[in-house]
């Protein structure tokens, strides 16, 4: 079983992130805040590929379900104001 803790780092040791943030209790199913500069000019779909990229195999192994909400710097920074 995985925890959030260990979501969050597989993200991050795949993909630059200014924030992120995973919530998850039951070690197969998380939600996610994601800010990266990598998601600048890509569509969401785009987004959440390279998060799933990231992760590798353990989306389909370890992961049964990671929903994100994925932003751009820009995009957080006009959220948080």
């Amino acid at each position: 079983m995985l925890t959030a803790a260990q979501v969050e780092a597989y993200i991050q040791s795949g993909l630059e992130c200014d924030y992120i943030k995973v919530n998850g209790d039951d070690g197969t199913h998380f939600d996610a805040v994601i800010v990266s500069p990598a998601f600048d000019g890509k569509r969401m779909v785009q987004q959440h590929q390279l998060v799933y990229a990231a992760l590798g195999d353990r989306m389909h192994a370890e992961i049964h379900a990671l929903s994100m909400q994925t932003y751009t710097p820009a995009q957080w920074q006009q959220l948080q104001s």
